[in-house]
Parts: C-alpha cells; structure tokens; sequence
C-alpha cells in the first residue's frame, strides 16, 4: 500500500497482572504461579497493539484515572507504537485493573476492575474529522464513547466496527445498531440470541436483527459470518494449534480484522488474516505481548488456506 491504514481504537485500557498456572483454581487457596507478567492491556488497547504490529497507524482512545497507574499504562502503550495523545486522564478517578490466570491449556480466568467514574461517558469526540481514519474499531467497556465512535464512522462512510463481548444486554443492544461490522464473541451472540443455539445458527440469528455484517468467533472451532448476497452463514475455519495462552486472542483478531478491512480486503479474506493473527498470538504466554506481526500472519495464512498464498 502506497501508506500505512489508519485506525483508531476505542475502549478499555487496563493494568493487567497475568499468572500462569498448571490448572485454573476450583476452590479456595494459596497457588503458586510458574509465569507471571505486568503489562498494559484491555480489548481496545491490545487490539490497537496487534494493529500496530500488523503495520497500521492506530490511534487509542480510552480513559485513565490520574494516578500513576494511568501513568505506567499510558507509558506501556506509547512503547508499542500506538498514539496515546487521546487518553482521557479523570482526576480522583483510579485507572483500571485485571488479575488474570492462564492455564497449562492456554484457558484463563480473568477478573477486571473498571471505577465507574473513570467510565463515565465522554461529553464529546476528541476528533473533529473521522475521514482521517481508515477504520475504526470500538469494545463494550466504555460504551458511551464507543456510542460516539461508531456514530461518527457510519457518518463519515468509514467501516464502524464493534468487538462484542461479555457486557450487559442492554449495552449490546445500545451498540449493535450502530455498527457498521459486529464481531461478537461465543459469550455475547449467548447473551444476545440464547443459550440454545449452535453458533451457525446464532449467526444467522444475530444477522436478522441488523443491517450490518456480522461474524460470530467461536475459538478453535473457527467464525462463522453472514453472507448476505448468498442469505447463509458461512465458516472460516480456525488454523490448527496447540494454544499456550488464548488471553487477548480475541483482541487480537479485531485488531487485525480492523486492519483488512482498512486495507480493503475481501471479507473472508479479512476474517482469514484475523484467524490467523489469532492462533499465532494463542502460541505465545503474555496476553497481547504474543501478537504477531504482518510477515508472520501471512505465512500462516499461506500455511493454512494455500489457495491465498
């Protein structure tokens, strides 16, 4: 491309403390962990970071107390690349936290603390132009800015595009409808559409309720996205590994699907390129530290569908 895509990346920023573990803890107790790290994360920030690495300008916009947490993570991200000049600092506020355990079989628990006045909603944009961007990708964890994000894409013909995950019913149902592009997760299409489904099914479901395009991941078992020209799901299998870590895997395949996009990729050919950005990351202890970068993602793209190649 004659220059990089741009994206900005809207929602939660975190201190994240991940621990690694032999197995995830059933009862009460003292575990000992055999890995452990500190860095700055969360869905939009770890996403905005795999995009960085994948070879867009992403911007962030998230919100911090002003405390020296806020610092440390503002600090965290600016190292990767990613323009932090948006951040919004609240004073009295306490910058939001994660303690977090990855198993022997890359599953986690992860326990998030967000002070609900560092989440308050945004008064307004801080970007006057959206054009500037070539995509934009919000979460679920500061929804009165992802409101105002997705708004401004749509209006500015730019692709809106909504990760949508574990949140409350009626923020998803705040969200969905402004989205130009919803990505949910296995977790939120259950709290959406019900448990009952099977997630072909749910995408086909979640679909019917919006005019946009929509893809459910499901992990391992690969994405299913609606392809409305033909009126069925269609699936995108998930490349074949042995997972280390799957925490940020999510992330992960929103920031590169954010990327294809920007990039004008077809759309299977979009999912494929997050698919893969996905299950490298998954090979990786250390959440989004584990993010590839281009020439990886497209060699196993080549490796697991080689007609792309």
């Amino acid at each position: 491309m004659a220059r990089p895509v741009k994206l900005l990346s809207v929602g939660a920023l975190t201190l994240d403390t991940i621990l690694r573990v032999d197995t995830l803890p059933h009862h009460q107790g003292k575990f000992i962990a055999s890995d452990g790290i500190q860095i700055a994360s969360g869905m939009a920030t770890s996403a905005a970071c795999a995009a960085h690495r994948l070879g867009a300008e992403v911007s962030l916009w998230a919100s911090a107390g002003d405390d020296p947490v806020g610092d440390q993570l503002i600090a965290g991200i600016e190292a990767e690349g990613v323009d932090c000049s948006h951040v919004r600092r609240v004073s009295g506020a306490r910058s939001a936290l994660a303690s977090i355990l990855v198993d022997a079989h890359g599953e986690r628990i992860i326990v998030p603390f967000y002070d609900t006045r560092a989440q308050a909603d945004p008064e307004a944009l801080p970007f006057t132009d959206f054009t500037t961007f070539d995509a934009v990708l919000t979460d679920v964890r500061w929804p009165g800015a992802a409101a105002l994000a997705l708004k401004a894409a749509r209006a500015a013909g730019r692709p809106a595009i909504l990760d949508a995950d574990t949140a409350p019913l009626a923020v998803l149902e705040q969200l969905l409808p402004l989205a130009s592009h919803i990505v949910a997760s296995e977790p939120a299409v259950r709290i959406i559409c019900g448990h009952a489904l099977d997630l072909e099914t749910a995408c086909t479901d979640l679909a019917s309720r919006t005019d946009a395009f929509v893809a459910v991941t499901g992990g391992a078992a690969g994405t299913w996205w609606l392809d409305r020209s033909a009126g069925s799901a269609r699936h995108v299998e998930a490349p074949r590994i042995k997972a280390v870590d799957t925490l940020a895997a999510g992330d992960v395949f929103h920031g590169a699907f954010a990327v294809g996009l920007a990039e004008a990729m077809p759309v299977e050919q979009a999912l494929r390129f997050a698919s893969a950005a996905a299950a490298l990351k998954c090979l990786r202890f250390g959440g989004r530290l584990g993010a590839p970068d281009r020439a990886e993602t497209l060699a196993m793209m080549a490796a697991t569908w080689p007609e792309t190649a």
